[in-house]
This record gives C-alpha cells, sequence and structure tokens, in this order.
C-alpha cells in the first residue's frame, strides 16, 4: 500500500518498472523497460478512474482512462477482466467505449469483494484492464430482420453498445426496433437517460417486478411485453441477457412466435477466472464461455441450458 493506505499498482504508473518484486527481490535496477509481452491480454494495462457515477444504489458507472498504452479495442458484448490491486479480479462487460481517448464505461452491480471494490473507486484511483475477451453480438445477423433487443436488470450493460451500434446505423435494413427493457424496482433502473434517448428509434417497453404507489407503468416478467409486439416471427432476430432464468423463458417466448432459434443471440454468465481458456471455470458443455461466449446464439446452448447446475 501507499502512504495513504491505498494498494499501490504493481506496476509504475507511466512505466513498467518491476516493482511487484518488491524491495530486495533482485529486480533489474534502473530506468524500466517497455510493458511486458501480453499487456493487455495476461498482464493487465494501467487504467485511472476519471469518473464514477452512481446508477442506483448498488450499480456504479465507472469512466476510466488509460495511464500508458490501451488495451485493443472491444466489440459490443465482449468482457474485460478488471483487477483491482490487493483484492482481486473479475469479468466485466464494457458498458461503452473505447472513445478517441482510449477511455471506457463499466457499469458494475456491487455484489461480492471484488465488485464492491470497484465500486469504491474514486477519480485519481488505479485498476488493472485486461482484454477484451469473448465473443460479442453478431450485428450484422441482424441485417434485414426485425430487431428485439431484450435487458433484465444489469443485463442491459453489454447490450447497450449494441444498441448504440444499431440505433446509429439504418444501413442494416430493419423495418421493426424493439426494445424491452424489466428490473426489479423502478429504484433499479440503469442508463435511465440512454433508454429515454432510445425512444425515438426502438419501440419500446419497461417492466419491473415489484412497484411502489404511483408507479403507473407495467409490472411483471418482461418476456410479457414480448406479446405487445405484433410484428415478431419468422423474420425476426433478438438479443437477449439478463438473468439466465429471464433468458431462457424470454427465448422460449421468442421461439414459440416463430423466432428461429439460431436468429436469438444470449449472453451467459459463468465465473470467469483466466479469460484465456485455460483454466476450465467458465465451461458449459463442450464450450468455455470466456473463448465460445458470452454471446452465444440461443439454438446452440438451448440443451445445456435444460440442464439444471449442481
Amino acid at each position: 500500500t501507499d502512504a495513504q493506505g491505498k494498494p499501490a499498482w504493481p506496476y509504475a504508473v507511466g512505466g513498467w518498472a518491476e516493482s511487484v518484486a518488491g524491495p530486495g527481490s533482485g529486480g533489474p535496477a534502473g530506468p524500466p523497460g517497455p510493458p511486458p509481452a501480453g499487456t493487455g491480454r495476461t498482464v493487465p494495462a494501467c487504467y485511472r478512474v476519471v469518473e464514477a457515477h452512481p446508477e442506483t444504489a448498488d450499480v456504479v458507472t465507472l469512466r476510466i482512462e488509460p495511464d500508458g498504452e490501451p488495451v485493443a479495442p472491444a466489440r459490443p458484448g465482449q468482457f474485460h477482466m478488471l483487477w483491482v490491486p490487493g483484492v482481486g479480479e473479475v469479468a466485466i462487460s464494457l458498458g461503452d467505449g473505447p472513445d478517441p481517448r482510449g477511455a471506457q464505461w463499466h457499469t458494475i452491480r456491487a455484489v461480492g469483494a471484488v465488485t464492491r471494490a470497484l465500486c469504491r473507486l474514486r477519480p485519481g484511483d488505479h485498476l488493472g484492464v485486461r482484454g477484451p475477451f469473448g465473443r460479442g453480438w453478431d450485428l450484422d445477423a441482424t441485417a434485414g430482420r426485425d430487431v428485439v433487443v431484450v435487458a433484465g436488470g444489469i443485463g442491459l450493460v453489454p447490450l447497450r453498445p449494441a444498441i448504440r451500434a444499431l440505433a446509429a446505423d439504418p444501413a442494416r435494413g430493419h423495418r421493426h426496433r424493439a426494445l424491452l427493457v424489466g428490473a426489479r424496482t423502478p429504484d433499479d433502473l440503469c442508463h435511465r437517460a440512454d433508454i429515454a434517448g432510445w425512444a425515438d428509434r426502438f419501440e419500446g417497453g419497461i417492466t419491473v417486478d415489484r412497484a411502489p404507489s404511483g408507479w403507473t407503468g407495467d409490472v411483471g416478467f418482461v418476456t410479457n411485453l414480448v406479446a405487445r409486439l405484433p410484428w415478431v416471427g419468422p423474420d425476426t432476430a433478438a438479443l437477449v441477457c439478463g438473468p439466465e432464468v429471464m433468458m431462457k423463458v424470454c427465448a422460449a417466448a421468442l421461439v414459440e412466435r416463430g423466432v428461429p432459434a439460431g436468429a436469438i443471440q444470449v449472453s451467459l454468465e459463468r465465473t470467469m477466472a483466466c479469460a484465456l481458456a485455460h483454466c476450465g471455470r467458465c465451461q458449459l458443455g463442450d464450450r468455455l464461455l470466456c473463448r465460445d461466449g458470452p454471446v452465444v446464439p440461443y439454438a446452440s446452448v438451448q440443451g445445456d441450458l435444460a440442464v439444471p447446475e449442481r
């Protein structure tokens, strides 16, 4: 830790002196050399928090910028491993970016030790970033089709860059586009300004599981909103992200309406430890989701998702 008691960045900011070795370790002296090979995938790149914005009581959006070389640009739906020195590392889907400065936006729910530490970061604090990893949303597969985007809870975050891309590109020839969002309560809705801003480009609907007095919107499962779209059918493509049970029910509802299972993309979550397809922690059937996912066609995992986890 530094003099203020905060975890010290193990690689010198602005250089890559091997301070991780510690005093008296026999490490090299003199000026730091270039970043180690594999920086950004096996070695975290150093990023600095520029902005920390609370979305809800337990969700924070961090805007981070690189201190040095940034990691490679990510595609919508890919994820990064975010590392808090002295605490640990966790997989977080990209919420937006990078911009010309290399900035990224990550929206994080505080549910464990690492995510709580990330949510406590403030401007000026540093964290490590590896990635990007995995397969993202195949937006080209939506060309010429109607599109339904279904987000449950924090599942809106991995969809956010895809929604922006779909809204900005009329050349894909979508006849109809809809964005359906579900949350536990109205207070748990993230990125409200974005949702309002997309209203003129997407048909939409918002539903919550529980509503306080005065709520005039829908209450119930987000899948109920699918029934209100008369055009959903064989020519529809869907992007779905949220709790796994919600994705299974939603995908089944879409298939029942005639949407081909191969035209439904889902983003699956498993424990991502190495993110390099070595440790096997993220295995689902014959897939390693850090490499073969997290976004996959529903048709390819429909059977695996029907098997209860033990």
